[in-house]
């Protein structure tokens, strides 16, 4: 057997009329029409028609009859041209066909659960799917995906080649290291009670590179958070991670910019305009209600406070007195929408942690308005005859937050989304600091980013208005990655810890080392990291990140294929020093 310089399935044309072909691949449909047996074998290349002739080659055709779906086989025969009327113009090989006079089973097949090759197969049930995944990568549109993948990982090897950078791997069993989610432990064997971190992005150790003066590093590195999922996040994913010394914001831009104008160039044939336009962080929150807006369509929300500083309105004079917002956004012709679908929206709102969700005209705020507060607020939102305001009034956050869900959701229900537009968006510059959802102090990125330096002078007054030199990159709703110029001085690196709340005990348990390093010469250095799986996601046309994941988990964090995870064998347990303890409120007799 010698199949891999046989010629694929796909390969095949009306050039290569009249010459002797070996084939090698999967049974697709069989049919069966006067005497001949036809069939489609098919591989990663593409289908070619083979046709069983009990005149030429009775033996093959005898042995046709027992071949069924997925039926691993061996053809040898001739390439000859379909005949007029019969060629498939949909088909790359349709112009010509197999004439079989030898086929070998290599190996046989049960019934797949699902049909491999019908347009249908992909409404399969998911769980189906991902517990056959094996059987769902055969699907044609699934291989185009991984293809389309390793497309995606030659180009960047060759654009951070050409501009000079070094691939450079990091390790994967490592150091916890805050990023925003919880670690996955590794439990030490040699040094019990100990463990490692697997890498929930190679943050350190990039920034530690730049000491040890590579200058530029780049990583398409596999990176682990233990966070909740959903459709457009993994466990487990992939990133570009990109490190480089003696640059600014700018120098980044530039070198994502082409990357990514390469990449949609290269794959799907679309020229991205550059530069990318930018955007900071608060009038994002402000017209739109998130740091990743969607700008394929003009909703944009306006601050209403100065409209209303002397409204008598309770429910806005309360929450203006109380150092909060009030925020509004026009819906074109909006005055259509029913009662019913405006319940809907204040569901939303509220369920999204806000008080509700007021309207005008026609809600019960046209009586508490003056005149004069009613034109200021349409003309803030540049509402039109015939469109309504939606108003949302709370603490700034929450406002911002209630509103950016409000305004994706009228964009989608009133189909104002421009589908075939690729927009994409800097946020630049960022916050420093943001707050957790117990109201505390936390980092906006991680703790390593540059603030801007004259912000410092009121870091202690007003921490949430500090700003940092840090950039998220967006497209269409998505935030496809972020970085920033990070902090190359060990006494404001230190100060920023403590600003965290980090006590000077956990500063050098967990960050001595790095501390330790800047004392020896570190360059400025700044970087970005991007998310390979959703970039592919998007150039794939999917909203589902599984599908461009050869093996991917579930949104319970389970691979159905290998049943993972698992219980672990006692042994080892014993081994590692290791048991689970019983969960609150279980007995350990019980078995819960």
């Amino acid at each position: 057997m010698s199949g891999f310089g046989a010629p694929h399935c796909g390969a095949l044309r009306a050039g290569d009329s009249g010459r002797s072909a070996e084939l090698y691949g999967w049974v697709g449909r069989r049919r069966d029409h006067g005497g001949l047996t036809f069939l489609d074998l098919r591989d990663r290349w593409g289908t070619v028609q083979v046709v069983f002739n009990p005149e030429l080659a009775p033996a093959a055709h005898a042995a046709a009859a027992g071949l069924r779906a997925e039926f691993v086989i061996k053809v040898t025969g001739e390439v000859r041209l379909r005949p007029e009327g019969m060629r498939n113009p949909h088909l790359a090989t349709g112009e010509v066909e197999i004439a079989a006079e030898r086929v070998q089973v290599l190996s046989e097949s049960l019934t797949p659960p699902f049909q491999l090759e019908d347009a249908s197969s992909a409404d399969t049930d998911e769980k189906t799917r991902l517990s056959y995944r094996y059987l769902d990568l055969r699907r044609p549109e699934m291989l185009r995906i991984l293809e389309l993948r390793h497309r995606v990982n030659k180009i960047i090897h060759a654009h951070m080649d050409e501009n000079e950078f070094i691939e450079v791997e990091t390790p994967i069993l490592s150091k916890t290291s805050p990023s925003g989610a919880r670690d996955f432990l590794v439990p030490s064997r040699l040094h019990r009670g100990q463990v490692y971190a697997l890498p929930q992005a190679p943050q350190v150790q990039k920034q530690l590179l730049m000491v040890a003066g590579v200058q530029r590093y780049y990583q398409i590195a596999r990176c682990f958070r233990d966070e909740n999922l959903r459709a457009d996040r993994q466990p487990e994913f992939t990133q570009l991670d990109i490190e480089m010394s003696f640059g600014d914001e700018e120098d980044v831009f530039n070198l994502v910019e082409g990357l990514f104008a390469r990449l949609w160039r290269e794959t799907i044939g679309v020229e991205l305009p550059l530069p990318f336009p930018r955007l900071n962080i608060r009038d994002a929150l402000v017209r739109y209600g998130t740091d990743k807006p969607d700008l394929r369509y003009e909703l944009e929300i306006a601050e209403l406070g100065p409209v209303l500083v002397g409204t008598e309105a309770k429910v806005f004079r309360n929450v203006l007195d109380s150092g909060g917002v009030v925020r509004g956004l026009a819906v074109p012709g909006g005055s259509d929408l029913s009662r019913r679908e405006l319940d809907e929206l204040a569901v939303l709102a509220r369920g999204a942690g806000g008080k509700g969700l007021a309207w005008l005209p026609g809600g019960p705020l046209d009586k508490f308005l003056t005149p004069a507060e009613i034109s200021g607020i349409q003309e803030a939102t540049g509402a039109a005859e015939g469109d309504l305001v939606l108003i949302a009034a709370d603490r700034r956050r929450r406002a911002e937050t209630v509103m950016g869900l409000i305004r994706s959701e009228v964009g989608r229900r009133r189909d104002l989304i421009r589908r075939d537009e690729w927009r994409f968006l800097w946020i630049n510059p960022t916050y420093l600091f943001d707050e957790d959802d117990e109201g505390r102090i936390t980092y906006a990125h991680h703790p390593f980013v540059r603030p801007v330096a004259e912000d410092l002078e009121f870091v202690e007054e007003r921490p949430y208005d500090v700003r940092a030199h840090a950039y998220d990159i967006v497209c269409n709703g998505y935030e496809l990655g972020g970085g920033s110029l990070r902090i190359y001085d060990p006494a404001m690196q230190e100060r920023v810890f403590k600003l965290l709340g980090m006590p000077e005990s956990t500063i050098r348990e967990r960050f001595g080392y790095l501390l330790e390093a800047f004392n020896y010469g570190v360059p400025p250095h700044g970087g970005i990291a991007w998310g390979v799986d959703r970039v592919v996601m998007m150039l794939a046309g999917t909203e589902n990140i599984r599908d461009v994941i050869a093996f991917p988990k579930t949104q319970s964090m389970t691979d159905l294929m290998m049943d993972a995870p698992s219980a672990p064998d006692p042994e080892l347990m014993a081994e590692l020093g290791l048991r689970f303890a019983p969960l609150p409120g279980t007995s350990r007799q019980s078995g819960r």
